[in-house]
């Protein structure tokens, strides 16, 4: 089988990280490929906030488990030390499918490289607060962006379970 095939077959959401940095190289790599994601008429709308920092890091899962509505110590990020929050222009109106497509890519692309991901949640009530809007306006960001999603990277703590079984009904020819 085509190693690209392997990889979309084989990736699965990852919910217990270790605490290790993922090498620059593979992070890197795996951002490269978010960019390089299918957009509509080719705008690139959307944009990338790479956080490494783990006073960021931890700030931001803070902000996510609150909106989430879990108790205080809760990680919604499950101890990954990378997340790359993937923000889409509003004034596109392919923005949360371009968002989407390069959140797909990031995972993918980590994958191909044994570093494990997740897609979480929440990132569009936490860009419409003042907490993502100070972080954007801290970063220099502007613009009317909306967030699409986080991308939680890093090395499994643990084996990948099989995936389910694909439903009867999922594809229909015509």
């Amino acid at each position: 089988m085509n190693e690209t095939l392997k990889v979309l077959e084989s990736r699965r959401s990852c919910r217990s990280f270790k605490p290790d940095m993922i090498k620059k190289e593979e992070l890197d790599a795996i951002i490269k490929a978010g960019t390089y994601a299918a957009n509509g008429m080719g705008q690139q709308s959307p944009v990338i906030i790479a956080v490494t920092s783990k006073e960021l890091r931890d700030s931001v899962s803070e902000e996510n488990r609150k909106i989430g509505g879990w108790d205080e110590g809760f990680d919604p990020f499950y101890g990954a030390p990378v997340i790359l929050i993937v923000l889409a222009d509003k004034s596109m109106p392919t923005h949360v499918y371009d968002g989407s497509l390069v959140m797909g890519n990031l995972m993918n692309a980590a994958e191909s490289l044994g570093v494990a991901s997740i897609w979480i949640h929440r990132a569009k009530e936490e860009f419409d607060s003042d907490f993502g809007k100070n972080l954007l306006k801290k970063l220099g960001i502007t613009g009317d962006y909306e967030g699409i999603g986080h991308c939680a990277l890093g090395y499994a703590a643990q084996p990948p379970r099989e995936a389910a079984p694909r439903k009867e009904d999922y594809v229909y020819f015509a």
